[in-house]
């Protein structure tokens, strides 16, 4: 997993590091002076490396055009991310709603103190509304409150649900949402438990 952090928020943070003066040096040289800051004061602890902080080609991209990346670049990137979803090999998509609730519950997973093997969780109300009975809830992506039961349970519904969680960036390069999928997150059964919590018509969800 790659941490994507915009370039001027770590510059602010490491301004007193900065030899000289931010306001006599250009964009680009407070780039390098950001990610020079970050990278010495990151350390590799347990399974969290350093090697985190650096951002592929779609990262870069979007941190550089502020989410608004050239249309062709952003074609092209897009189009390469939507190749990339692997898809299931039994061409299923629901799993158990149950197992999906626990997971979008669970913040677990990542961090230096975990095992390599310990699974990780979805955290999805950390972003998202998904149950009228939870109160607690982020807002940083779109309430999914009822998203089965207005958007339905069709074959073709619960691809584009699978897709959308293993690789957002699929559907919006620069979407803040984690590639679940396409950074080996969550396995492939787990995002199938979370297609099922968003369109079982059983699932709290959907209540």
């Amino acid at each position: 997993m790659k941490i994507f952090l915009p370039i001027a928020v770590m510059t602010v943070a490491g301004l007193m590091a900065v030899p000289a003066l931010a306001a006599d040096k250009t964009a680009a040289e407070l780039d390098a002076d950001a990610v020079a800051i970050i990278k010495r004061d990151f350390r590799d602890k347990g399974i969290a490396k350093v090697e985190r902080v650096n951002q592929d080609e779609l990262q870069a991209m979007c941190t550089k055009y502020l989410d608004n990346p050239p249309a062709k670049e952003a074609e092209r990137l897009q189009a390469e991310q939507e190749k990339a979803i692997k898809w299931p090999a039994d061409g299923k998509y629901l799993g158990d709603w149950k197992a999906g609730e626990k997971l979008a519950q669970s913040g677990a997973g990542m961090t230096w103190s975990d095992k390599p093997d310990a699974p990780a969780g979805g955290n999805c109300y950390n972003c998202h509304q998904l149950s009228a009975k939870e109160i607690a809830y982020g807002t940083i992506g779109p309430s999914l409150l009822h998203f089965g039961k207005t958007r339905g349970n069709t074959e073709a519904m619960q691809r584009y649900v699978y897709g959308r969680i293993y690789n957002a960036k699929a559907y919006n390069l620069c979407a803040n949402m984690p590639r679940f999928g396409h950074m080996g997150i969550l396995s492939e059964a787990q995002i199938k438990d979370l297609v099922a919590l968003l369109l079982d018509t059983e699932s709290i969800v959907n209540k």
